[in-house]
């Protein structure tokens, strides 16, 4: 309602410590470093393995991310 979009928005969920929502709890497990802060990404493949992480720094456009989903695609 308040951003006005048409994908299902989802409530805000626990990325560290001890109430970490299961998702983050793989992802971290899967990169081996806790979340430091908002817009941490993470690419996963067609059989659900992490194969590269990305922190909020690096955009979406960057050439790092369009190399690493180009190598995934292999």
């Amino acid at each position: 309602r308040k951003y006005n979009v048409s994908f299902p928005m989802y409530s805000k969920i626990s990325v560290k410590g001890d109430d970490k929502a299961p998702l983050y709890q793989f992802l971290t497990d899967a990169t081996g470093s806790e979340i430091q802060w908002n817009f941490t990404k993470f690419l996963v493949d067609k059989d659900g393995k992490v194969v590269a992480r990305f922190e909020p720094k690096v955009t979406p456009e960057s050439p790092d991310v369009a190399e690493a989903i180009e190598k995934a695609l292999r």
